[in-house]
């Protein structure tokens, strides 16, 4: 069969105007969605279009700073063990144990970051009997009984550091390195006095170095060895001030004064304990004061000064923590003293800009009450824990002590009521360089 080829259909007007319309149409749309693309826009002739590129702005990132470290400082009055303290702490095999008496306050000690006792007394020498009042010996148990009850380190320097002579200042420190307790204001050679007793803790990241310096007004006339002058540390504002600045120059990010002064028994600090203070205030280096002696809980005042010229807080008298005084024998307040809480805050890293962390400052302080029962074997306790009394302390009594206390501490720090909370591991404590 023969196939024939077709014949081509004459163009048909009517198509192409649609086509044309179609195409119209479908340009308008890009346009009206797209814009025009830089190609399609005529240049001038030589030139070749231009296609200019607007990069989108760099935000500044807003620096964030690291978090603020933060710990707690506790410290403590007078650790004074007289002779029925230390037959309370006689165990059945003839030994000592400390804890014991210390166990009720515990928790108020263990929660803190860094806690400081004063150990007025010095350690009876190996081979003696421990003694009490007026020329103290204590037995190296005392130690071990801080230690087991959450204390990190003692003040040393008091009117009694030398009753056992330098003997006994060599068997006090030896019995607290043992314990692993930090110590300052006693000293067993010139190498081991120029050094501070530094705490480091570890806080947000950062390493916080605390500088311990501790002092007294004397010895009760008790000789300090005349080839070993540097065995007890004695107040002198200036020299104080210069080891601060010292410890703060060798990298310590807060330093604190221990201050074994003045007058026995008063509830008003004497005009020595206040121009000491302002003096050490005004330096700019020391950040706390700590103070002992008087057996009877003395006013927490803020002082001007301080390392900002923001203040700088002193406790005049933190009373007694541990001995058998009480109004038996003593003032109405030798029963009690105060546990004082210092809050500190270093501030965080700005990574971003480089800037370092710190500085750290003391932001606030507390106090609590805190009272020696001593018909019930010398047992230590918070009165805010033992509201309705003991079984050998009324309510009545609980009541009468923690308003002395009250009135004494004053209204410029508030009361605390209730335990610290650690931020962070225990702290390391530095051995002082013997040379």
């Amino acid at each position: 069969m023969t196939r024939h080829a077709r014949t081509p259909r004459a163009p048909r007007p009517w198509l192409a105007v649609l086509l044309v319309a179609v195409g119209v149409l479908a340009v308008s749309t890009a346009l009206l969605l797209n814009g025009p693309r830089t190609s399609d826009v005529a240049a001038p002739v030589g030139e070749q279009p231009v296609v200019q590129v607007t990069p989108a702005p760099t935000p500044t990132p807003t620096p964030v700073p690291d978090p603020d470290a933060t710990f707690t400082i506790v410290a403590a009055g007078d650790v004074l063990p007289h002779l029925p303290v230390i037959s309370s702490a006689r165990t059945g095999d003839g030994g000592y144990d400390f804890a014991p008496l210390l166990a009720p306050l515990a928790p108020w000690v263990q929660g803190a970051d860094l806690a400081l006792c004063h150990l007025e007394v010095p350690v009876a020498p190996a081979g003696t009997a421990p003694s009490g009042y007026p020329m103290f010996g204590t037995p190296a148990a005392i130690a071990e009984g801080l230690r087991a009850t959450g204390w990190d380190g003692c003040s040393t320097a008091s009117n009694h550091s030398v009753d056992r002579g330098f003997a006994g200042v060599t068997a006090t420190l030896d019995a607290l390195d043992a314990a692993g307790l930090g110590h300052v204001g006693t000293a067993r050679n010139a190498v081991e006095q120029s050094q501070p007793q530094l705490y480091r803790l570890e806080r947000a990241g950062q390493e916080l170095t605390v500088a311990h310096i501790a002092a007294t007004y004397g010895t009760n006339g008790m000789p300090v060895d005349t080839d070993k002058p540097w065995s007890v540390d004695l107040i002198d504002t200036d020299q104080i001030i210069a080891r601060a600045r010292a410890a703060r120059d060798a990298g310590a990010d807060l330093v604190l004064v221990s201050v074994h002064c003045c007058v026995e028994y008063v509830t008003a600090p004497t005009a020595q304990q206040v121009t000491i203070a302002q003096t050490l205030a005004d330096s700019g280096v020391v950040d706390l004061v700590i103070g002992h002696h008087a057996h009877v809980p003395q006013p927490v005042e803020l002082l001007a000064g301080g390392p900002d010229g923001t203040g700088m807080w002193v406790a005049y008298g933190l009373g007694n923590l541990l001995s058998n005084q009480d109004s038996a024998c003593c003032a109405l307040g030798t029963d009690s003293g105060l546990l004082l809480t210092a809050h500190v805050t270093s501030t965080g890293a700005f990574a971003a800009e480089g800037r370092a962390a710190g500085p750290a400052r003391v932001t606030g302080v507390e106090w609590t009450p805190v009272t020696v029962d001593r018909r019930s074997g010398h047992l230590v306790h918070a009165l805010v824990d033992v509201p309705e009394g003991t079984a050998t302390l009324t309510a009545d009594e609980v009541t009468a002590r923690a308003g002395r206390v009250r009135a004494a501490a004053g209204a410029a720090a508030p009361e605390r009521t209730s335990p610290v909370t650690a931020t962070g591991a225990e702290p390391v404590v530095v051995a002082r360089p013997l040379g």
